[in-house]
């Protein structure tokens, strides 16, 4: 899940410009999730941009915009909408808006409406979105007991807490938990303590080279 949050109208206004014909398209994963790029939500830039004088020429909702074929999908079924716009307006993570980019023929502008914040997972009552996975390119899980000091450290610490942790809570932040003790006491479990002997090596970041890209080859 990637979180995202709503940018404000006159942001969206600024950015838009001179551009008087908007198509808007949402997204109805994440986005939608998040609640600020479902139906309701485009219903709602679409008054904030007409209020402004600006035409909006239609709307749509991918199931995830970030896939080219459903981008694709859904210019060719709003064709006379989408060739009358002068400019996309895309209220999903920045994956849906450069997916909107590269697979628009025409190459018109394309504006974000949304923020993006970071991928989480969605708890059970759908409105607790929680940062797990910092997508660092070397996953560390089968040896923290599936917690990730990557991204729930606050240091990105590898072999253990740092000095500042107090009573199980993290010197950055004393409303979270370290988490190494989270490992620890997961490990505890899981009867396999003896894994906090080894070392682990530092971290290598050149696996975090940007842009990372991956093409499948042909599976047998």
């Amino acid at each position: 899940m990637i979180v995202t949050k709503k940018k404000p109208i006159e942001e969206i206004l600024k950015a838009l410009g001179s551009a008087s014909k908007v198509f808007i398209i949402g997204c109805g994963d994440c986005a939608a999730t998040c609640k600020t790029g479902g139906e309701k939500e485009i219903l709602e830039v679409k008054a904030g941009l007409e209020a402004n004088g600006k035409k909006v020429t239609g709307w749509a909702i991918p199931d995830s915009p970030c896939v080219a074929s459903q981008t694709k999908l859904h210019f060719a079924k709003n064709k006379k909408m989408v060739d009358e716009a002068e400019a996309f307006l895309v209220l999903s993570c920045g994956l849906g808006a450069q997916s909107v980019l590269e697979n628009d023929r025409n190459k018109r502008p394309v504006y974000i409406g949304c923020d993006t914040l970071f991928g989480s997972i969605l708890d059970a009552t759908g409105n607790g979105f929680f940062e797990r996975c910092t997508m660092c390119g070397e996953c560390v899980l089968n040896i923290t007991a599936g917690i990730c000091p990557v991204t729930r450290c606050a240091k990105g610490l590898l072999n253990g807490p740092c000095g500042g942790s107090n009573k199980g809570k993290c010197e950055v932040d004393k409303n979270k938990d370290c988490a190494w003790i989270l490992i620890y006491n997961r490990l505890k479990d899981l009867n396999k303590l003896d894994s906090l002997k080894s070392v682990k090596p530092a971290k290598d970041y050149s696996k975090l080279n940007r842009p990372r890209e991956i093409i499948l080859g042909d599976q047998v």
